[in-house]
């Protein structure tokens, strides 16, 4: 297996990941281009030598302070590096018309460090500017039309290399950072949703088993074969709850909108809530009748708690398009801000991404939970 690995050509995105962006140590060593000009000097050529070799160091030193102060932490897209290439441009001009042929070679040296500071358009015009003056240089310095034209196109070339080299290293690196903030994303929503089933796994059932548990031992003294009956509701009841746990681990927890409902007729009745089910309209693709269900699941859940009352009803309608589920009670209604539990927020926030939506709130006698969905909107 590891000899296969091994033996395994890497992807494009491996390959990315394996390289390291350029830095302005990788531009330095460029300076030995202008190796010609600086032997003329050592040997004496070029008229004024002194003032030659003090030109070529200024060139050595600002083309080394525009780069660095490119790829600075805080001077990286400042007006420092501009205005350093200013500079350089007038002294680049200068020598190049001032000492001939061999110096023409600081153009492309010169389009280089721009195409550490600029982008896009900008460097489109100022490279075509920049290669224009090095051929017009050129062609008045004695050179014929083809060595100008080489001239000039080096120049240019020199500077959009550059450029597009580091521009695809700033986008490698940016996606890289997006892969993570996806990643990070991946996560927290997982998070959530584990928390919300969780939430409304336990919830419901807990407060079944309570509810059943409580009937037990009402029944027991006088009734013991019902006592028996809640007490084998709860035990199905646990063994249900536990494969759910299991599946909302893997996250493939499904609320069947059917099974909820017979739970909810069950859960009711156990606290002496009478239960009203209606259900009309076309049959609801499975992923559409999973989220009813947990609305189902949260609302009845609600009911048996909080509500004391004595009835509640559960109404289904569609008309093949919208579906909507209604759950009311004749109880106390709300004894906080309507909506706060996590339960609600959690069902608001799984039919806000289904592109549905949920209405909580009390009337004159109970309170009403509503949730509104397209069909299919949860697929």
């Amino acid at each position: 297996m590891k000899a296969t690995e091994a033996l395994r050509e890497p992807s494009f995105e491996e390959h990315l990941d394996r390289m390291t962006p350029p830095t302005a140590k990788t531009f330095l060593p460029w300076l030995l281009v202008a190796a010609g000009p600086a032997v003329q000097v050592v040997k004496g050529e070029p008229p004024l030598p002194w003032v030659a070799a003090a030109g070529l160091a200024a060139f050595a030193v600002l083309y080394a302070w525009t780069v660095v102060a490119a790829f600075g932490a805080r001077t990286k897209g400042g007006p420092l590096p501009k205005r350093l290439l200013r500079v350089l441009t007038v002294l680049t001009f200068c020598l190049t018309v001032g000492y001939g042929p061999d110096w023409l070679l600081l153009f492309p040296l010169l389009s280089l460090a721009m195409g550490t500071v600029l982008r896009y358009r900008v460097l489109g015009l100022a490279l075509t500017a920049l290669s224009g003056t090095a051929g017009i240089v050129a062609g008045w310095r004695g050179d014929d039309f083809w060595d100008s034209l080489s001239i000039g196109y080096g120049t240019f070339i020199s500077g959009m290399v550059t450029s597009a080299i580091l521009s695809l290293f700033e986008t490698v690196t940016r996606l890289r950072e997006t892969r993570k903030e996806l990643a990070r994303a991946a996560v927290e929503e997982e998070r959530l949703r584990f928390s919300r089933d969780l939430h409304d796994l336990l919830g419901h059932t807990l407060s079944v088993v309570v509810v059943k548990a409580e009937a037990v031992r009402r029944l027991a003294p006088r009734d013991l074969d019902a006592a028996l009956g809640q007490a084998a509701d709860i035990e199905s009841v646990g063994r249900q709850a536990l494969t759910e746990i299991r599946e909302a681990v893997t996250g493939y927890r499904q609320a069947d909108l059917a099974t909820e409902l017979d739970r909810a007729r069950s859960a009711l009745l156990a606290v002496g809530i009478e239960p009203h089910v209606r259900e009309s309209g076309p049959a609801l693709p499975p992923q559409t009748e999973a989220l009813l269900g947990w609305v189902v699941r949260e609302g009845v859940t609600n009911v048996v708690r909080h509500s004391r009352a004595r009835r509640c009803d559960i109404e289904l309608s569609g008309d093949g398009e919208v579906v909507r589920l209604e759950i009311r009670d004749d109880g106390r209604g709300a004894s906080g801000p309507v909506g706060s539990g996590s339960g609600l927020r959690g069902l608001g926030e799984r039919l806000a991404a289904a592109g549905g939506g949920l209405t909580a709130e009390p009337m004159d006698h109970g309170f009403r939970v509503e949730a509104t969905l397209q069909v299919g909107g949860a697929e």
